[in-house]
């Protein structure tokens, strides 16, 4: 089927040159290994980007994606296979890096936030994998994230929610050590005590918990934790992530990667044109 005109998610000219070579590159050492076994690409990699983002936008089933893309399974197919060889993490590191040199930082950061969000979750998630949050008094799914000090994501770990902040934390704070050795400070909001703290220490990051003012009232912007609580409103805007639907908690920990790569490459086509190639 011919398309008439393009979906409000699909890549621009200038967004899909910022992750095409990674994806050219991915396709050409997988040759022979699974996908496209045997003949020459069926499809297009733009259109299967294309595809998942629409999907990760409109919060759609897979089985419902139009038919002027590639066939869902197709698309399906491609987004597990990236999901699993770390293709959306690759390119999340690689636009995480080109936002922060274009803003005049280090690429890699020496500053994290972290925090938590409690989810609800669709009727086909396995109850095994839900929990409740007493806090928020939601059942379904944890989403903890780290971000640096722009909100650009991380790492993220996705749980039932009835697992604790201070045990996110612990686990987020392991992830980015061993990923971004640079970092050494952590802001924190007061659910993360002191088993994380000294995990954090014992790291050698600093976490420091940043306290709302109890004589405060009424909303109040707090310093440092507002940065992870932007992050969580720019995933709320993607649809598949504002419910969780999936079976695997894998696969969402993966859309939330996936929704940056979206973000990031219309951040980074405003920021200015880049040297994408590193010449």
């Amino acid at each position: 089927m011919t398309r008439q005109r393009p979906y409000p998610s699909d890549l621009s000219d200038a967004r899909w040159e910022l992750i095409e070579p990674t994806l050219t590159a991915w396709r050409a050492e997988r040759r022979g290994k699974g996908l496209d076994i045997g003949r020459p690409p069926e499809h297009d990699l733009r259109r299967i980007m294309d595809a998942i983002l629409y999907v990760d936008r409109t919060g759609i089933p897979w089985r419902y994606l139009p038919h002027d893309f590639a066939p869902w399974e197709t698309a399906y197919g491609y987004f597990a296979a990236w999901q699993k060889e770390g293709v959306f993490a690759q390119l999340n590191g690689l636009l995480r890096r080109l936002v922060r040199e274009a803003e005049g930082r280090d690429a890699e950061p020496s500053a994290c936030v972290l925090d938590a969000q409690s989810v609800k979750t669709s009727a086909n998630v396995p109850a095994a994998g839900q929990g409740i949050d007493a806090g928020k008094k939601i059942a379904g799914r944890k989403r903890h994230i780290g971000v640096d000090a722009l909100g650009l994501l991380l790492a993220v770990w996705v749980t039932a929610a009835s697992v604790s902040d201070n045990a996110g934390g612990i686990h987020l704070l392991s992830d980015i050590a061993h990923s971004h050795p640079r970092i050494s400070k952590a802001w924190a909001d007061t659910g993360y005590r002191t088993k994380a703290i000294d995990h954090g220490a014992r790291l050698g990051v600093d976490v420091e918990v940043v306290r709302r003012d109890p004589a405060q009232k009424g909303f109040k912007v707090i310093p440092r934790r507002w940065v992870v609580e932007r992050t969580f409103g720019w995933l709320m805007n993607h649809r598949r992530l504002a419910r969780d639907y999936e079976t695997h908690p894998h696969w969402l920990r993966s859309l939330q990667p996936t929704a940056f790569v979206h973000g990031l490459r219309r951040r980074l086509v405003i920021v200015g044109p880049l040297d994408v190639h590193g010449k």
